[in-house]
C-alpha cells in the first residue's frame, strides 16, 4: 500500500542517480519529492560538451521501470542521453521541483527528522533524505603559480562545447582523462592548428569495445575479481588492444589499471584518441606546472605559447556545505558511505552517485536506487 501518512522523502538533484531513486520509491509505494537547482532536469549533461556519450552501453544503462529506447543507438548521444532523463520523469509522473536549490540539510532540533533548507528560504521536513547533486557537481580549476595573470584564454571544460570557436587556434588541453582526451581529438578533428594534451599521470586506454564486445562488460565481470589479479592481467589486455604510444609522447602507464579505478581515474575510453595521437593531430605533452606572462611552463621545465588552455581536471562533489557539519564525508569531500547504508549517527540520509565506477555509472544508480527503495519501504512498513 502506498504510504500516505509519513511526509515525502525528500531527494536532493534531478539528475539521473536522483530521478532513479525517485522512481525506486514510487514503485514502492512511497511519495518523494525532487529538488533540483536549475530550471530543468539532467542539468549536469546539459552542460557537457556537444560531441559527448554515454560510454556504457545503451543496454546495460537503463535507468529503473524505463530503457533507454532502442532508436537512441548503442552509445547514446548527450541530448538523447537529456531527452531520456525528461521523459523517465514524465513517465514515472515523478515530483520535481526545479529551482530549488538545497543549501543546508540539518538534523531537527528534536531529531525527529532532516529539515531541508533551499537558498530562497524554503524548508521541508522528513525523516528520510537521499542526497544525489551528482559526481559533476562543481568544475574544479587548479591553483597553478601565474595563473590568474596569464594573458590567454583559460577555461574549464564545462564550458567547452565544440571546436567552433578554436578554429586555427593553438589550444592546450589539461587532463588526461575521459573528458580531456575526448576534447582534444574534438579539436583536432574541428580545425584547430595545434593541439596538445598535457599529461600528468599517463591513462590506461581501452577500446570503446573489440569485435563487439564492450569494455563496460568486462568491467561488470572484473569488479567481482580481487584488484591485484585485475591489475596482473590488464597489462596483457592493453598490449593485445592497444598499440604503445610512447614514442609519440604517451607512455604506457606504470601503476595498475584497478589501482587507477581506486584513486578515481577510469579508463580511457578510446573514442578516437590513438588514431589522433598517431597521426599527431594530438600531441602528448608534460603536465603544467604553472603560467608566466604569455607562456605555459610544464613539468619537464618547456614552456610554449598556445592561445588557449581549456582544464579537464575533473569536479569536486560540492558537498562540504551542504552536508559538510554532519560528519559524514571523507577527506576527499564523497560520502563514507553509499547506496542502502546510512553514515553512523545520521539515520535516514542516503547518498547515491559520489562514486566512479568502472561498471558504467548510469548501471550503478540503477543498483543504488533499487537498494535505497527496498530500504527506506522497509524502514517505513
Amino acid at each position: 500500500m502506498p504510504d500516505t501518512t509519513s511526509p515525502p522523502v525528500l531527494v536532493v538533484g534531478g539528475g539521473p542517480g536522483g530521478l532513479a531513486a525517485a522512481a525506486a520509491l514510487r514503485r514502492r509505494g512511497v511519495p518523494a519529492v525532487v529538488l533540483e537547482r536549475s530550471e530543468a532536469v539532467a542539468a549536469s549533461w546539459r552542460r557537457h560538451y556537444d560531441r559527448l556519450r554515454l560510454h556504457t552501453t545503451r543496454r546495460l544503462s537503463g535507468l529503473p521501470g524505463l530503457t533507454i529506447p532502442r532508436a537512441y543507438g548503442r552509445w547514446v548521444r548527450r541530448d538523447d542521453v537529456i531527452r531520456y532523463l525528461e521523459q523517465y520523469a514524465e513517465h514515472h509522473d515523478l515530483d520535481v521541483r526545479t529551482g530549488a536549490e538545497v543549501e543546508h540539510v540539518e538534523r531537527a532540533e528534536d531529531g525527529s527528522c532532516w529539515c531541508v533548507r533551499t537558498t530562497d528560504g524554503e524548508e521541508f521536513g522528513s525523516s528520510t533524505v537521499v542526497v544525489a547533486t551528482g559526481f559533476n557537481h562543481t568544475p574544479r580549476l587548479p591553483e597553478w603559480p601565474g595563473r590568474d595573470a596569464w594573458t590567454g584564454e583559460l577555461l574549464h571544460a564545462a564550458d567547452y562545447r565544440n571546436a567552433g570557436p578554436y578554429t586555427g587556434r593553438d589550444v592546450l588541453v589539461v587532463g588526461s582523462g575521459n573528458t580531456g582526451a575526448e576534447i582534444a581529438v574534438d579539436l583536432a578533428e574541428g580545425g584547430a592548428a595545434r593541439v596538445r594534451l598535457a599529461v600528468r599521470t599517463p591513462p590506461h586506454i581501452l577500446r570503446r569495445a573489440t569485435a563487439g564486445w564492450p569494455s563496460q562488460a568486462t568491467g561488470i565481470l572484473v569488479r567481482r575479481l580481487p584488484p591485484t589479479l585485475v591489475d596482473r592481467i590488464a597489462p596483457h589486455v592493453e598490449r593485445l588492444s592497444v598499440p604503445d604510444l610512447s614514442e609519440y609522447g604517451l607512455a604506457r602507464p606504470t601503476t595498475g589499471l584497478y589501482a587507477q579505478v581506486l584513486n578515481g581515474r577510469i579508463p580511457v575510453q578510446d573514442v578516437g584518441l590513438i588514431a589522433a595521437v598517431r597521426s599527431r593531430t594530438v600531441e602528448p605533452v608534460p603536465a603544467v606546472e604553472g603560467f608566466e606572462g604569455e607562456e605555459v611552463l610544464l613539468a619537464d621545465g618547456s614552456r610554449i605559447n598556445p592561445d588557449t588552455v581549456v582544464v579537464a581536471t575533473g569536479y569536486d562533489r560540492g558537498l562540504e556545505g551542504i552536508v559538510g557539519h554532519l560528519g559524514v564525508l571523507d577527506e576527499r569531500g564523497r560520502p563514507t558511505v553509499h547506496g542502502p547504508r546510512t553514515p553512523e549517527g545520521a539515520p535516514g540520509l542516503y547518498f547515491t552517485g559520489y562514486t566512479n565506477p568502472i561498471s558504467g555509472m548510469f548501471r550503478e544508480l540503477a543498483i543504488d536506487a533499487r537498494r535505497i527503495a527496498r530500504a527506506i519501504a522497509r524502514e517505513r512498513a
